[in-house]
């Protein structure tokens, strides 16, 4: 596994990633890799509002239509139901869809067809039936997308046997996580962070492969475990450094990737070197993916805490649209820092 001791705009390189120093962005990693994909299999189409002519609505997709064309790039009705619907279907009959849902938030329009249909056909046919279907949107806040635009939903997702949800937290690992979905027989639901789309980093140019429910070890340390993933891993490097720098702690991250399903174990073993343990996540804190994992370190490695497994996260509200309400709202890098100086028991700067 590959560590940093110090953030850096440019992430470090992850495990099962080959060395490279060229650099990308976020948003034309994913990019590149859909060129890449299409390039290496014709099953594969690309279905969603936009994502034709004006390339998706972050131009995630563009270019594609114009190498393609419309019969592989496929602008939809406004109508998300029946882009799920469109996939599954085309998966069942052998083709490799790549679906989009422009905010994480229209996964809930969509999830009569997620939850009972692709998250379930393999196991009501026994087997016999395969589902490879991607389905691609934009989550998190920090835009002023207000409300009905910036929800971070996987715990919802996660509940449900049968998907595979993954949140990248560089351009490396969306690249390599997107072809790992793409080329997976089963459904999987691939959740970029919108804030994330101008973030560089090491990026090969080949196509690679990054193991769906293996995380990764961002930054050694030894004195607590920070658990994030998405944009939070970037917070949680900030916070780490500034508590090495102002208070000499060695904080440890682990970044699962994926979130479903979760590299238990990889954490765990984190656990039982730190003895302290902070989940940090953008999505609300009760009952969010933070309570799961846990619930998990504290049945596996109970005896080796020293402290209950802590949870920094966003309040229980709609996000607000306001920048100035929204910028509270989101967990950062003061908050982080905040939550891993009451677990070690220690006293909080303007507290």
């Amino acid at each position: 596994m590959t560590a940093t001791t110090t953030p850096s705009s440019v992430h470090p390189q992850p495990s099962f990633v080959p060395e490279t120093d060229r650099e990308l962005t976020y948003l034309g990693a994913f990019n590149e890799a859909m060129f890449q994909l299409m390039r290496e299999d014709e099953d594969i189409f690309v279905a969603g509002e936009d994502v034709g002519l004006q390339g998706g609505v972050f131009g995630s997709f563009k270019g594609l239509s114009d190498e393609f064309g419309e019969r592989r790039v496929v602008d939809t009705p406004i109508a998300e139901q029946a882009i799920v619907g469109l996939g599954i279907g085309a998966a069942v009959a052998g083709l490799r869809p790549v679906v989009d849902l422009m905010f994480f938030d229209f996964v809930m329009v969509a999830m009569d067809q997620i939850a009972n249909q692709a998250a379930k056909l393999k196991y009501m046919f026994g087997g016999k039936a395969t589902l490879p279907l991607t389905i691609t949107t934009n989550g998190g806040a920090g835009l002023s997308a207000a409300a009905q635009h910036s929800q971070s939903l996987e715990a919802m997702l996660c509940h449900v046997p049968g998907l595979k949800v993954v949140m990248p937290s560089s351009p490396a690992d969306l690249k390599g996580l997107l072809v790992a979905c793409v080329r997976e027989n089963n459904p999987t639901i691939l959740v970029k962070n919108k804030r994330m789309f101008g973030t560089t980093g090491l990026v090969p140019e080949e196509l690679y492969e990054i193991p769906l429910g293996v995380g990764n070890v961002v930054r050694e340390g030894n004195d607590v475990t920070i658990v994030a993933y998405g944009r939070m891993v970037e917070e949680s490097e900030k916070a780490a450094q500034r508590l090495a720098d102002e208070h000499g702690l060695s904080c440890e991250i682990i970044d699962p990737r994926t979130v479903q399903p979760l590299d238990t174990d990889l954490i765990v073993a984190s656990a039982k070197k730190t003895n302290r343990v902070v989940v940090v996540h953008e999505a609300v804190r009760f009952g969010g993916l933070g309570a799961e994992i846990a619930a998990q370190v504290q049945e596996e490695a109970f005896d080796y805490l020293d402290a209950p497994v802590a949870r920094v996260a966003a309040p229980f509200s709609p996000i607000p649209f306001s920048p100035g309400l929204e910028g509270h709202y989101v967990p950062n890098a003061k908050r982080i820092s905040a939550g891993i100086l009451e677990t070690l028991g220690r006293p909080v700067p303007g507290a």
